[in-house]
């Protein structure tokens, strides 16, 4: 009971800590806010830093030290886990001071503040896989340090910008390989395909590229596409010897071939198949679509059908069936002894 106690006495003073809003004194001057500013930054009091700074800016909008004040808000917002306020305040000095020298020290909080966005309080403590996350966050974090580095690239902070964005692109590539993956699982083998050449083609010298490689392979042979397969493998086979997926030189697909068998079918041991099996390359949606194609032909009116020279329609040979005729004796064992 202490325990939900204590608990309910802090989530208490959060939420008055957080409701409350602290008065800045009028008669203060701008020396004086600014100097004020200064210490709670300096005893990591960012709330009251803000309430100080926000409070200059709009008193002495010309001040002496108005610039350095919205310069300052962005990172007592950025330190403050306030990241929408600390972008919002770093595009606001980026579009007011464009010349300012100190404006690529915004592009930097700009892409800092996007770098530490999506890892949370649980990802600080917990050993959470990053690539397997959204990667809208890290994807804005690369595209603003890409603005630092090329804008200002003798920028004191384009060291550090280079190294995050090495990070990110292989946490962006990594990410994509495990949606390739998802959809090798889903038997989305031409998508599955597109992600793996989308890391090759876009994203050398990052560690995902014989994943990338391998991903084509598996997706090229699940559809038979034999050349494609090959041509992926020899490559993977150069480049990347030590692959986890080649074994003594052979290649071993990574996701295990689905099991495309209804319930039904799997609980009888396959005694009862609701849907005869797929032949290999086959798949239900391709099967889904030969359907349809057919249903909108068989609609299509007599009179806008070819017809021969004696105005008769020239019907189309039906393709020839691969079934066998079966025995009544079949039809009643369900095709067990077939």
């Amino acid at each position: 009971m202490q325990v939900k106690h204590l608990l309910l006495i802090a989530i208490l003073a959060l939420t008055a800590a957080c409701s409350s809003k602290e008065v800045v004194d009028e008669n203060l001057s701008e020396a004086e806010l600014y100097q004020q500013a200064q210490t709670d930054l300096d005893n990591n009091s960012y709330t009251s830093a803000t309430a100080k700074l926000k409070a200059l800016e709009s008193r002495y909008p010309f001040g002496r030290y108005a610039d350095q004040a919205q310069l300052e808000l962005i990172y007592a917002n950025y330190k403050n886990a306030e990241p929408e306020a600390a972008k919002s305040a770093a595009e606001r000095f980026i579009r007011l001071h464009p010349q300012h020298p100190n404006v690529d020290y915004a592009y930097y909080l700009k892409g800092l503040t996007s770098f530490d966005q999506d890892v949370g309080l649980l990802a600080r403590f917990l050993p959470l896989d990053m690539t397997k996350r959204d990667p809208g966050a890290a994807r804005d974090s690369y595209n603003e340090f890409a603005q630092l580095t090329s804008r200002f690239p003798n920028s004191r902070y384009a060291p550090d910008a280079k190294q995050r964005m090495i990070y990110l692109r292989n946490l962006l590539a990594a990410y994509e390989i495990h949606v390739a993956d998802y959809y090798l699982t889903r038997q989305a083998y031409v998508a599955a395909a597109n992600r793996g050449r989308y890391v090759v083609e876009n994203f050398q010298e990052t560690p995902s590229v014989g994943d990338g490689l391998a991903v084509m392979t598996e997706a090229y042979q699940r559809l038979h596409l034999d050349d494609l397969a090959a041509t992926s493998l020899e490559t993977l086979k150069l480049n990347y010897p030590d692959h986890p997926s080649l074994q003594d030189g052979q290649f071993v697909p990574r996701v295990a071939e689905a099991d495309n068998r209804s319930f039904l079918s799997k609980a009888t041991l396959g005694l009862i198949e609701s849907r005869p099996p797929l032949p290999p390359g086959e798949t239900r949606a391709n099967q889904d679509v030969q359907k349809q194609f057919q249903d909108a032909k068989d609609a299509i009116p007599n009179e806008l059908k070819p017809k021969d020279e004696n105005g008769d329609v020239i019907e189309e040979p039906e393709p020839e069936s691969t079934d066998t005729d079966r025995s009544w004796f079949s039809y009643m064992t369900f095709g067990v002894f077939d």
